[in-house]
């Protein structure tokens, strides 16, 4: 017998893919640790889809793809039918066709992300939440989108637990060079957005039925 459940699902499509290499495997590794309802596969072309249950998972998803820069985001939140299938590609629920609203909005945001809300999220009661959650999704992915190489490389390191002065040694640079890398890298603004996108989020999935 099925039955629904509020879920996430997170479209990616690769920018400029007709003038530039096939980067869906890449991201397909980047996203495999990523703890998803369903994992991410290739749906077509260069389009990747996948099925989260965490507001965690999204922002994981993508913080990853905004690392590996050219990828073009939708979410959409809602009901999906249960039990869930094997693929992505077969599951169905509102929040499907809300992650295709949003893969096509997403081409007119200035971070190239969009946030949609299925029917099934009443707009009466979320309709601020969506768009709080999508803002917060915006200031995240251009925090990060500003990120250098040596910024990620030092992020690595830092979230391995690894003191400012450790990080130093194994990079081969002085504490002061840490320090103005990590201003750089806008560790701080990038976990409190994350925390808040979580948030907000989770929230969504707390629709009322």
């Amino acid at each position: 017998m099925k039955s629904l459940a509020f879920r996430y699902v997170v479209i990616a499509d690769q920018v400029d893919s007709r003038t530039a290499s096939d980067r869906v495997p890449l991201a397909l590794e980047a996203l495999s640790g990523v703890g998803m309802l369903l994992p991410y596969e290739r749906t077509a072309g260069d389009e990747i889809q996948g099925l989260a249950g965490t507001g965690q998972a999204v922002v994981t998803s993508i913080t990853a793809l905004t690392r590996l820069d050219g990828w073009r985001i939708g979410v959409g939140v809602g009901l999906v039918d249960e039990p869930l299938p094997e693929s992505t590609r077969a599951a169905r629920g509102d929040a499907y066709l809300a992650a295709r609203t949003a893969i096509g909005t997403a081409r007119r945001s200035p971070v190239a992300l969009s946030l949609v809300a299925g029917d099934s999220v009443r707009a009466d009661a979320y309709g601020d939440v969506v768009e709080d959650a999508e803002t917060a999704l915006w200031l995240l992915r251009s925090t990060l989108a500003r990120r250098s190489r040596e910024g990620w490389e030092l992020m690595d390191l830092l979230d391995q637990r690894l003191t400012n002065a450790q990080a130093a040694e194994r990079l081969g640079i002085s504490p002061s060079a840490v320090s103005q890398r990590l201003a750089r890298a806008a560790r701080t603004e990038s976990e409190r957005a994350t925390r808040l996108a979580t948030r907000l989020l989770d929230r969504l999935v707390e629709v009322p039925a």
